[in-house]
C-alpha cells in the first residue's frame, strides 16, 4: 500500500498535498531545522514546490512509499515530515519545525511509521545523523534503533566533512545484519564508544 495514513495519540501522518506548500515551506526555510540536513533552506514557495515534486510526488507515484507529513490532530496542518526510503538502505529520516521540538513528536511519529513498515515486510531500516546532532540519535534510540558504526563523508552539496553515526533496526529476526555500504564506501570508518 502506498503511504497509508497513520494515526497516533496526538498526530495524523498522511501524504503531503498540493495545498500544504506553505506549511512545507515553513519547515524547509528554517536554517536551524535544516542545519543537519543534506539541502539548503528553501528560499520561496517555488523552491518548495520543486522539492515537493521531487521528494514527495515522485515517491507517491511508486507502488510502495512511506513519505509523511506530520500533522497535529487539532488542525491537520503539517509541522514536520518523516519518511522511510525504498532504496537499499531503507533510510529513515525526519524534520520538525523548531517550535515543536522537545515534545516527543518525532519519536511518536517514528514509532508509528516503523510499525507500518515492519507490518508491510521491510526487513530493516537504517538512519544516520551528524554526530554534532545527538538529539537526532536520541530519536533513533527512542524508536528502537541501535548504533552500528560511524563514518566520515565529504557532505554534498554543502561540501564539508561530516562524521555520521549509522543506526539500524532489523525486523526479520536477523539481529546480526548490519548494513555495511557506508562502512565499505568511506575510508574513514570506525565504531565509537559513547
Amino acid at each position: 500500500m502506498n503511504t497509508p495514513e497513520l494515526e497516533t495519540d496526538r498526530l495524523i501522518l498522511r501524504k503531503f498535498m498540493e495545498e500544504d506548500m506553505e506549511a512545507l515551506f515553513l519547515i524547509l526555510k528554517d536554517e536551524e531545522v535544516n542545519r543537519f540536513l543534506p539541502w539548503y533552506p528553501m528560499k520561496d514557495l517555488e523552491e518548495t514546490r520543486k522539492f515537493y515534486e521531487e521528494r514527495y510526488a515522485a515517491e507517491y507515484a511508486r507502488p510502495q512509499a512511506y513519505a509523511y507529513a506530520i500533522c497535529l490532530k487539532e488542525d491537520d496542518r503539517p509541522i514536520g515530515y518523516i519518511k522511510v526510503d525504498m532504496e537499499e538502505a531503507h533510510d529513515f529520516g525526519y524534520g520538525l519545525r523548531r517550535e515543536f521540538w522537545h515534545r516527543g513528536i518525532v519519536s511518536e511519529a517514528g514509532r508509528a511509521v516503523i510499525e507500518q513498515v515492519k507490518k508491510d515486510g521491510l526487513p530493516y531500516i537504517t538512519a544516520t545523523h551528524d554526530r554534532n546532532n545527538p538529539r537526532s540519535g536520541n530519536v533513533m534510540k527512542a524508536c528502537g534503533m541501535k548504533y552500528c558504526y560511524s563514518y566520515e563523508e565529504q557532505w554534498q552539496p554543502k561540501d564539508f566533512p561530516v562524521v555520521f553515526r549509522m543506526y539500524q533496526l532489523n525486523f526479520d529476526g536477523n539481529d546480526e545484519r548490519v548494513y555495511r555500504k557506508y562502512w565499505d564506501w568511506y575510508e574513514n570508518h570506525f565504531v565509537e564508544t559513547f
